[in-house]
């Protein structure tokens, strides 16, 4: 949530849509992301932006 500035419902709506990276459960009931794969996607809006296409 703090690499992206998106809420919990968001994230995983976005998941659900399959335009964000999936997590990885370690253990339990937590769910994590690799850094990389965010930044990656974040990159992926800016890019998509700045080509005027329309993205998550």
């Amino acid at each position: 949530m703090d690499l992206t500035g998106l809420g919990r419902t968001t994230i995983y709506r976005l998941i659900k849509e399959g335009s964000f990276p999936a997590p990885f459960k370690p253990g339990g009931a937590a769910s994590r992301w690799s850094e990389a794969e965010i930044r990656d996607w974040r990159e992926g809006l800016a890019a998509s932006r700045s080509s005027g296409q329309s993205a998550a």
